[in-house]
């Protein structure tokens, strides 16, 4: 297939693109909503009447696209995120909505991974907690290597036969396993993923290794989990120093991911092209995301309203070559992070 250039439009300050080749078209910036639940699942977790202005102001935007998993907070997140886009939205036909299934829901050994049993129960599951008739976008959030990829595919086929979800999707997987699953979907004339969700952004940048020509390859629409790493890159920081929200103060991830020399030298450089231009580092960075072949809508997560803000403003941000090269030179190579 042919690289393919997503058409754009444009709605007031939001901008909208194809979702890769198919004829979805999805806001350039998407709310993620793992945030949005309830503290006994995390404690950075943001409760129900405090999120809710989130997904307003989202709307507000024109943001019109909404990530959600059934394991952010066990279900609480997905039924918070179909209250609030049922009461500020301007109707179901208008937003496209997305969901995920794989993580583990409970205990039950059958009640996670990618079998026909477990996605026929998460999907009905995750449509009573959205108030959803269909999503948008189903998505698994992992590969499960003790499934049969042919069992996944059909379930999948299925849910779309059914009229469950209208796309599906897939999240944080390899660039072989991807071939692997798009090569089966073609050979058994089952439905076709339209997405990846992966982890990238301008600290992170070894799915450029595969993936990314990967999915430019093929069609794939892109939309980068963690495009902020983690907050990482809203302002300069000593070594070590993740970040100061109750989120960063327990988050492994930060600090497994994002902890190296140069990982602050790109930081510094972020905020040199920043302060040039007179740019808040949150929108360089996303403008950066945003400019590379192939992303379709960053996944933006927002604990403060500044945040969702930020996110959008940034899209009126368009760098330069040099502004872009002068960012990338202080890249280095990380190794590949485990996505189990």
């Amino acid at each position: 297939m042919l690289y393919f250039l997503p058409s754009r439009i444009m709605v007031s300050e939001m901008e909208y693109v194809n979702l890769g080749s198919c004829g979805l078209k999805v806001s350039r910036i998407c709310l993620g909503t793992m945030t949005y639940g309830t503290k006994h699942w995390r404690k950075w977790c943001i409760e129900e009447d405090e999120a809710r202005p989130f997904y307003k102001r989202a709307l507000e935007h024109g943001i019109n696209f909404f990530d959600t998993a059934d394991m952010y907070s066990t279900g609480v997140c997905e039924q918070i995120t179909g209250r609030a886009l049922r009461d500020f939205g301007s109707g179901r036909d208008r937003l496209v909505v997305t969901t995920k299934v794989c993580l583990p829901m409970s205990s039950d050994a059958n009640d996670r991974g990618l079998s026909r049993k477990h996605i026929m129960q998460s999907i009905d599951r995750s449509l009573k907690n959205l108030g959803m008739d269909y999503v948008d976008i189903y998505m698994i959030h992992r590969f499960d290597p003790s499934t049969p990829v042919e069992e996944t595919l059909r379930a999948l086929d299925d849910v779309v036969r059914a009229g469950k979800a209208l796309y599906i999707g897939a999240s944080a997987m390899w660039a072989w396993q991807f071939a692997q699953i798009l090569a089966a979907q073609e050979r058994n004339g089952y439905s076709r993923f339209v997405v990846m969700q992966n982890h990238y952004n301008i600290i992170y940048r070894e799915e450029e290794r595969e993936m990314m020509a990967l999915c430019r390859k093929e069609g794939i629409g892109v939309t980068p989990f963690s495009p902020l790493a983690r907050g990482l890159v809203t302002r300069n920081r000593k070594l070590g120093n993740v970040g100061d929200t109750l989120r960063a103060q327990v988050d492994e991830y930060a600090r497994r991911d994002y902890n190296t020399p140069s990982d602050m030298d790109v930081v510094a450089r972020i905020t040199e092209v920043g302060q040039k231009r007179g740019t808040p580092n949150v929108q360089v960075a996303l403008a950066w995301l945003l400019a590379q072949p192939g992303v379709s809508s960053p996944i933006i997560g927002a604990t403060k309203m500044q945040h969702l803000d930020d996110a959008v403003s940034a899209l009126s941000v368009k760098l330069d070559r040099d502004e872009i090269n002068a960012l990338n030179e202080p890249y280095q190579p990380h190794r590949v992070l485990s996505i189990a």
